[in-house]
């Protein structure tokens, strides 16, 4: 018969890691990704189902039938390209818009990667859209120049200018959290806008990058054809599907490696676990923080250079001022739990969405066009609330309970 001081303390689980009274506080971020490393693939299943319901009761609130409208979105992604009895007329519409599905869904998985990665070392990286905008323009910056150079040379040079400015771009605010304890939401947000800004003043009329023969648009120049990105599916004059979505599915396969197999991905998941534990252990936690943080703005930066190389061939100042796949990188990491596996799967998702509700997909018969990126909105948020919601309740429970308890001393 064992005695309280014989008993063993249970095991301490991704999801469930406390931390230690009197050690330094985890961070929501932290807290979240802890809780996102757990739960299996049911969870994000039930909270798209859920999402997707609620969904529906606002199309039907439009007087429009729920059923119709998903069934006229899941045309519009073009994956009944799949289903053997789609009818072969139908089946050429089907394949250009999953395309179009697929295309979307290339910088999505880059800036899902670039917000799981830094979950994993209970980061936020809210700067997703700045990295994006930071790699657009040294991708359109390098592809309008150089011209005759060798086509796969031109691509590597801008897809490497891209990665760099992303990086650097995300690396300052990595720098700022773990030199001056700058909290990274608020620095990534910041710079969001200055690199939103940064573009506009670019390629403004008469902007330093502005377009040199159409001096009245704000535009880039279009970059030379040595450095577009080859198109293996469809037509590339009609936006067929470029190799970009290789490059994105590949460097998740390698940010799986680096999180499961390398050593610096050990030490990701150890300072996003407890940076105080991992100090002791003998990792730098601010030299992973920095490191982190750069990796995901490569990853961002990455998603701008695929969207200029592959498909854009310009940067125009509406493009900067209404680019969000940086914002929705955020709900597709969060739908798959920081998993680069998931985060593809999340990806797909709304690349499925923001495809099939465009204007250009939608039956205004079936459900108002104009409305349709309203309810993808509603759908992400949702995702967003569902997943985040049992995090903030722990918090908010945790805060209760300390409350309670310095009250009782």
């Amino acid at each position: 018969m064992s005695t309280p001081g014989d008993e063993t303390p249970p095991p301490v689980t991704d999801a469930t890691a406390t931390v230690v009274e009197g050690s330094q506080p985890v961070t929501v971020a932290s807290q979240l990704g802890a809780f996102m490393r757990g739960g299996g693939i049911i969870a994000p299943l039930l909270t798209a189902l859920i999402a997707f319901a609620a969904g529906g009761l606002v199309v039907a609130a439009t007087g429009s039938n729920p059923l119709d409208t998903y069934k006229a979105i899941f045309d519009g992604t073009g994956l009944n390209w799949l289903l053997p009895w789609t009818s072969s007329d139908d089946r050429i519409i089907a394949a250009q818009n999953l395309q179009q599905t697929l295309i979307v869904t290339t910088p999505l998985i880059l800036t899902g990667l670039a917000v799981g990665l830094a979950f994993r070392a209970g980061l936020f990286n809210i700067g997703g859209n700045g990295q994006y905008i930071m790699g657009a323009i040294g991708a359109v910056f390098i592809g309008t120049r150089f011209e005759g150079m060798p086509g796969i040379l031109h691509v590597v040079l801008a897809v490497a200018a891209a990665v760099l400015a992303g990086a650097a771009w995300a690396g300052l605010a990595g720098w700022l959290r773990a030199s001056t304890g700058a909290n990274e939401v608020i620095s990534t947000i910041m710079l969001n806008y200055i690199a939103l800004w940064f573009g506009v003043y670019l390629f403004q009329i008469d902007g330093p990058l502005q377009n040199s023969t159409q001096p009245s648009v704000p535009v880039s120049d279009d970059i030379f054809g040595s450095a577009k990105l080859p198109v293996f599916w469809g037509d590339p004059e009609l936006q067929g599907l470029h190799v970009g979505l290789f490059i994105a599915l590949f460097v998740a396969g390698g940010a799986w490696v680096l999180l499961n197999r390398a050593v610096t991905g050990y030490e990701i998941k150890a300072v996003g676990f407890n940076p105080d534990a991992a100090e002791y252990a003998g990792i730098n936690a601010g030299r992973i923080q920095v490191k982190t943080m750069a990796i995901c703005g490569a990853c961002a930066g990455l998603a701008g250079a695929m969207d200029v190389l592959g498909w854009q061939f310009r940067v125009a100042t509406n493009d900067i001022q209404t680019a969000n796949f940086g914002f929705y990188g955020i709900a597709v990491a969060l739908l798959g739990r920081n998993s680069p596996i998931g985060i593809i799967f999340g990806a797909l998702l709304f690349g499925c969405l923001l495809n099939g509700t465009s204007v250009r997909n939608l039956d205004p018969a079936v459900f108002p066009p104009e409305l349709a990126s309203n309810l993808t909105l509603i759908i992400q948020g949702l995702i967003v609330l569902l997943i985040s919601a049992p995090v903030i309740a722990t918090r908010l429970l945790a805060v209760r309970t300390r409350g309670k308890q310095m009250g009782t001393k």
